[in-house]
This record gives C-alpha cells, structure tokens and sequence, in this order.
C-alpha cells in the first residue's frame, strides 16, 4: 500500500481566496457588516423616531425643493427616498442622510433646462462621476475649493433661493427664473400680488420660526423629571422638530376649508401622480416637436454642470459628514462616503430622480432626535414610499406660498452673515475669493465658483512664488524662508541674496536656513548652483543648513559644486570663519596655507578661530 500523498503546498506568494475577502475587507466596502452584528433594541428605538422625525422633515422639503430645481413636485418625492436605503449599507456616518438639497435644487434648475429628462440623465451621469472619483481617490480635488469660496457660493445661492421664492411667495404668476430678470419682474409685477398667498405665506414664515425658536430653547428631558413634564416636553419637541410637516399641513387644511365652500384664494400645489414610477433606465436621448435630441447633444447642453454638480454634490455631503462626525466624536471614511453618494444617484436615476447629495438640516434633526446607526434612514425611505402611495392626493391642496414658507426659512441659515466680519480678522485677503464668488455666482454660478477657485490657487500661488525671508545680522547673514522653497520662489531668494550679499561692499557671506524646506526641484537645484558660482566669484560662501533627509538627498544626487551644508548654524559660522582665516594667509607673503592645524595660523588668528 503506498503512503498518502502529502498535502499540496501553495506555491510562494499565493494567498487564499478567503483572503481577498476577509472580514476586515468586508466591513470596509460594505460598512453596515461592522455595526449591524451588535444592533441592540436600544438602538433601533432610537433609529426608529429619528427615521420619523426626518422623514416628517424631508416630505415637504422635497416637496419644495423640485420647484427650487424647476421640476413637477413628485421629482422631489422620487429623489428623497434612494440615499436612505443605499446609504444604510454604503455609510461611514451614522448622522447623515441622503436627499433633494436647496443648493443641489438650484444647480438642476441652471443646467436642465427644467426638463424632467435632463435631470434624470444628470443623476445618471452625477453618479458615474461621484463613483470614478471615489474609485480613484480623487476626493482631493475637494481641496482646492477654499472655505471663502464655499461661503461665497452658499451665501449668494441662498438669496437666489430665496428671492426665487417670493413669486410663490405673493402669487405672482410668468415670472422668468433668471435671477436678475427675476428681481425685476418681481418688482414691476408686485401690484398683482395675491392677497391670499401673501398673507398665508407670511403667517406660515411667522409659524416656522416661532416654532424654530421653540425647539432651540427647549430645556433636555432628565429622567427624575415627572412623567407629565416628560410627556409635554416630547410633545413640544415632536411638533418643534417636524414642524415643515406640520406647517404644510395646516395650510393644506386651510386651502381645503376654502375648496369646500368653492372659493379658492391660494395657488396650489395640483394633481402630483400616484405611487412610484416603472424602474428604467435614464433617457439618453429625448423625443420633441422638432425631432430628438441624441445623447450627445444633451451633455453638451448640461455643459459644465457635469463639472460643477458632482463635485458641489461632493463637497456638501463630506463637508456634512466631517461636521458631524466631529461633533460626536467618531471618523468617516472619505471615499466610501463618495461611493455611497455616487451608487445612490446612480440608482436613483433609474426611479427618475434628480441629483441628490447630503442635507445639513436633516442631518442636524437626524442627529437631534438621538439617531444610533444609518438604520434610521430606512424609516425615513419607507415614509417617502407610503406617502407617494397613500398622500399623492392631499398633496393637491398645499398651496405654493406655504412651500415657498418652507424654502426661505430653510436657506436663510445657508447666508454667512459673520464670514465678512471674520476675514477680516482673521486673513483680509481671503475675502477677494469670496466676494469674486458671491457676486458672480448671481450671473452664472459656474463662473463664480471658478473665478473663486481661481483666485484661491492665484492668491496660494502667489505665496509659494514670493515666501517670506527672514534675515538675521550675525558673525554670517542668515537668511531663512518662512515657507518651502519651489522653482517659482528661486528668483525671490535670487533677488534677495543678491540685495543683501553680493552686491555690498565688501560681499557677505550667509547661511541659508533650509529648516522649513522640505523638497526642492530641478529648477531650485539649477538656482542654487548659479548662486554658489556668483558668491564664489565674489570672494564669499553660501552655506547650507538644517537640510532636511530629502532635500539634501536630492542636492547629493545633482552633484553641485562647492556646496557646503552644516547641521547647525555654529558649523557654518565656524567654517566660514577658517575660510577667512585661510584668505587671509593667502594674501600674507611668508605664510603657509592652512593645513587642518594651529601650527600653520599665527597666534593672532588662532583666538580668532576658537571664538
């Protein structure tokens, strides 16, 4: 009988499948593996009323913002329901929620031309982008759109927002959506406001922030309180918490006591379809009265809205997520965070909605209401469907001016009134960014978000081209650049060696202080080289010190002549001082060059040399 046959050893550097996909893998990619497992009844009572709370929340928002994005009111519905479900598997926050946003609204109303279609195909394509991004780690291109140019954008969106409000505001009706048309038809029209809708407006506006102030001033629930105050205070903070519901709701109610007696003084909402639509996939071609416009032509008519919507959408929903997770003392992961987003508009878009990114309103209610894990979004997408299967009909009565209630007291919080105020404290020149943003963001706003950007990069180019030398009188001249030293900045610290070295009678030597450079570049190499022959020329020494690893490799590596580089400053005065010293024998007859020791310096000297 012959012996068994020894295993089969996996041949060098084979891993095992189990491997690829180990647990620690898994929980990466699909993060909800990592909490689900320890999911405690606690936890899902807390989802399940923060779930609640926003759901109540984001119907009428939605609602609202497909008018802000210039679409039919259910476009709203279909977009507020994907990222709850899609993000409880895909999230790293437990705090954020996905949805229809006042800024998201206003850029698909720039770039869709208020087609249904366009919007659609958007999303799509949103999507497409957020996730190549997220595959490719490309979320540092958020870094380049500097704070002041995302304050200026926000701020001016949210007067845009606003005043695009006010016709619905007033009842007034044919008002262009151009912003500076807007503002003008406005006024020319305000004699034909509706008595109605003005008054009910403003009432559900009172409303609103009465209720706003409520819920920021109620005291925390302890639990030695008496039942009946615990009782009252979850009353007050349901009803402050989902007060757009309750607001919408009154003027609904309103509106209809009025259809029932057959006379109707409001502007309303109408008919909204029933349940949801056929899953499909986005149009890429759309069929007119005058013929069809392929899918080339209208990504050439969204144009630099597939620039400026997934990357707008991008940073709002990290810049959420960093907010909150900082608040409540965990981490995100950033490019999950970005598949998350990417797979949401991907597969909204085939349940026509338009894109979406994440809400600091929501989120902050999310929050608020105590929320434990991304299950709370589950509700929240669960309320979105049975209101478009069961409250299509009720929408009908909402009237327009309570929505445009609901819009304006949900952007005024977006206009930074501090921000001025604090840059000019803080840094003056950053407010050139955000007034550059702010003020052309109202003619088109991807002209101000890139002429903001712009001047951000021109204004840190600026800084890396013409550091800040610091000079310092001593035995050497030391000269230190406050920043890193790149090929644009070679000829500041040209001009500057020059003015104070070599162009003085007699010429100095000087140490130049590298301790804040940390890499250097061809350019700065072929700089350096050509001020180490001219002060070599000129009878005086350029001294390197403080190199840092890198940079000293790479001076190694060009090979310079004459370069002389120390670890201390005391090294380089110390040299620079024998080198003096051995001129000063050169030019003496009788004397012998200096050979390393005291024997060959006069006694003169030899006191020069050890102080």
């Amino acid at each position: 009988m012959s012996p068994p046959m020894s295993p089969m050893k996996p041949p060098k550097g084979f891993a095992p499948m189990s491997c690829c996909w180990s647990t620690e893998t898994m929980q990466k990619w699909l993060p909800f593996l990592g909490w689900l497992p320890d999911y405690t009844w606690y936890a899902l009572k807390m989802d399940f009323i923060a779930g609640i709370s926003v759901g109540l929340t984001v119907i009428p928002q939605a609602l609202a913002y497909a008018e802000v994005a210039g679409l039919p009111p259910q476009y709203g519905l279909y977009s507020a329901f994907m990222g709850c479900f899609v993000y409880f598997f895909l999230g790293t926050s437990r705090d954020v929620t996905l949805g229809p946003t006042a800024i998201m609204s206003l850029l698909v109303s720039f770039y869709t031309f208020h087609e249904p279609a366009y919007a659609v195909l958007l999303a799509f394509l949103t999507g497409c982008i957020q996730l190549g991004m997220g595959f490719l780690r490309l979320g540092l291109l958020l870094d380049f759109i500097s704070c002041p140019v995302i304050k200026g954008f926000t701020s001016a969106a949210a007067i845009i927002i606003g005043f695009g409000q006010i016709k619905n505001l007033l009842g007034l009706q044919h008002i262009p959506r151009q912003f500076f048309l807007q503002v003008y038809y406005t006024f020319h029209n305000i004699g034909e406001t509706r008595v109605g809708d003005a008054v009910l407006g403003l009432v559900c506006m009172v409303l609103l922030l009465v209720l706003k102030l409520m819920r920021d001033h109620v005291p925390p629930v302890h639990p030695e309180m008496p039942t009946g105050v615990r009782l009252s205070h979850g009353l007050v903070w349901t009803a402050t918490t989902a007060r757009n519901a309750l607001v919408v709701s009154f003027a609904a109610l309103v509106a209809y006591s009025f259809q029932v007696t057959g006379y109707q003084p409001f502007v309303l909402t109408g008919k909204t379809p029933e349940g949801l639509p056929d899953a499909h996939i986005p149009p890429f071609s759309v069929t007119t009265a005058n013929g069809t416009i392929s899918f080339t032509e209208m990504v050439q008519g969204m144009g630099a809205g597939l620039v400026v919507v997934p990357l707008m959408g991008l940073l709002e929903s990290i810049a959420v997520a960093k907010s909150f997770a900082s608040q409540n003392n965990y981490r995100i992961n950033s490019n999950q965070e970005l598949l998350a987003l990417g797979f949401t508009n991907i597969l909204g878009s085939l349940f026509s909605s338009y894109p979406v990114t994440g809400s600091f309103g929501r989120t902050a209610v999310n929050a608020q209401s105590g929320v434990c894990t991304p299950a709370g979004g589950l509700m929240t997408g669960a309320l979105v469907l049975l209101s478009l299967d069961y409250l299509t009909s009720l929408f009908y009565y909402i009237p327009k001016s309570a929505l445009a209630a609901v819009i304006i007291m949900a952007v005024v919080p977006l206009f930074d009134t501090k921000i001025v105020k604090t840059l000019w404290r803080v840094k003056r020149l950053d407010l050139l960014p955000l007034c550059v943003t702010f003020l052309l963001c109202f003619w088109e706003v991807q002209y101000g978000i890139l002429a903001g950007t712009l001047v951000s990069v021109l204004i840190l180019l600026h800084s890396v081209a013409r550091p800040k030398i610091q000079v310092s009188e001593g035995p050497m001249l030391v000269l230190q650049p406050a920043s890193g030293l790149h090929f644009p900045a070679i000829e500041t610290l040209r001009e500057a060696l020059l003015s104070r070295a070599l162009e003085t009678s007699p010429p100095r030597s000087v140490a130049l202080d590298c301790t804040h450079i940390c890499s250097i570049d061809y350019t700065v190499v072929l700089g350096l080289g050509e001020l180490l022959e001219d002060f070599h020329k000129r009878g005086a020494t350029l001294a390197l010190i403080g190199l840092q690893v890198p940079v000293l490799r790479v001076l190694l590596s060009a090979d310079l002549k004459g370069v002389l580089y120390f670890c201390t400053l005391e090294e380089a005065v110390f040299e620079n001082l024998v080198l003096s010293a051995e001129k000063y024998l050169k030019q003496e007859p009788g004397t012998q060059p200096y050979n390393g020791s005291e024997d060959s310096v006069p006694e003169h000297k030899i006191a020069l040399l050890k102080a």
